[in-house]
């Protein structure tokens, strides 16, 4: 048994609590929600981001983060990527002052649109080097309302060392968490990120009744462009094979389950962004990733038209009938 703490308490931390405490870890979770905190700890519940289901009354909770980072030296970060960057200084800072060195594993699908750095990249640049035991992360289609329910559920660890991989690996494994290890933490990263654009386009597909045929042409052309780019940035194009990428793209554009896809759906159905959002009430980690994906391409001169159609859609307010004429009536080309 080890000693856990997740810094996080939405839908995904909550559900991967429940993956190590079957696993017979202690689990302690970090949220600044007093109202979420408070629920975990007295009905052993967390209604806003998992509904009807119920945990174990071993997993405890606390909004006091000091509490949670003296409670072990491994940490499962799972917090939006907009939140990273001010939760790793605060993480560092109390390391540096108690003279602790952390494990860290983290969870988010996210990129950096200020930096456009990956997140494990926004851990290395915020935390001191002498505070990171090491960083490795976890991706793959893993719905957290499935995970939490234990329905059988395949995941990647990723680290560039192979240790923490498969110390990790040996952490959450379990006859339901199906875990393999992976040495491309950038292809993972990008995959896990970049799924989410295609799936916010999913949903406003599916939103205009546009067809399994238009669904179809979507996933096989969205994964064409997050290989491109994962290629250009130094991942391993197989990668983009696996399951953090054609897997989680998959799961991500045909559930219902998926917020980028319902965000999608909202938008389609003449809704804003903010109505959507406050419908919702939780991160959608690809409306930040659009923004990031297409600053990349414009950078590095990548060809990503889907990903540079939905940003003039949502941010720049093009109308359906154009997006869809720039997409369907590109210039004629072989398949790449």
């Amino acid at each position: 048994m080890m000693n856990i703490s997740i810094i996080g308490s939405g839908s995904f931390g909550t559900a991967l609590s429940i993956v190590l405490n079957d696993n017979g870890h202690d689990v302690l979770i970090y949220g600044r929600n007093e109202s979420v905190i408070h629920e975990i700890n007295t009905t052993h519940t967390n209604e806003h981001y998992l509904k009807s289901i119920t945990l174990n009354s071993n997993i405890k909770a606390t909004t006091d983060l000091d509490k949670a980072l003296n409670n072990s030296e491994i940490l499962l970060l799972s917090v939006p990527s907009k939140a990273l960057r001010s939760v790793c200084e605060l993480i560092d800072q109390f390391a540096t002052k108690n003279n602790k060195q952390f494990k860290i594993i983290h969870v988010i699908k996210g990129i950096e649109k200020e930096t456009l750095m990956t997140m494990s990249k926004v851990i290395q640049d915020t935390m001191q080097h002498q505070n990171i035991q090491g960083i490795t992360v976890l991706s793959g289609p893993s719905h957290a309302e499935e995970v939490a329910l234990r329905k059988p559920t395949t995941v990647t660890v990723a680290s560039k060392n192979k240790d923490e991989a498969e110390f990790f690996q040996d952490l959450f494994i379990n006859q339901n968490f199906r875990v393999y290890t992976n040495d491309d933490v950038i292809g993972v990263e990008l995959g896990g990120s970049l799924k989410n654009i295609i799936a916010l386009a999913a949903g406003i597909l599916d939103g205009y009744d546009m067809g399994d045929n238009a669904k179809a042409a979507l996933i096989t052309r969205g994964l064409a462009e997050i290989s491109r780019l994962g290629k250009s940035l130094g991942a391993n194009p197989l990668t983009f094979l696996g399951l953090s990428g054609v897997g989680d793209l998959i799961v991500t554009c045909t559930s219902t389950h998926s917020r980028n896809w319902r965000f999608g759906y909202g938008l389609s159905k003449g809704k804003t962004k903010d109505e959507v959002l406050g419908e919702l009430g939780m991160a959608v980690e690809g409306l930040n990733t659009i923004e990031a994906a297409y600053k990349l391409s414009q950078t590095h001169q990548i060809d990503m038209p889907i990903t540079s159609t939905l940003y003039k859609f949502i941010f720049e307010q093009l109308d359906k009938e154009t997006c869809f004429d720039l997409l369907m009536n590109r210039k004629r080309t072989t398949e790449e």
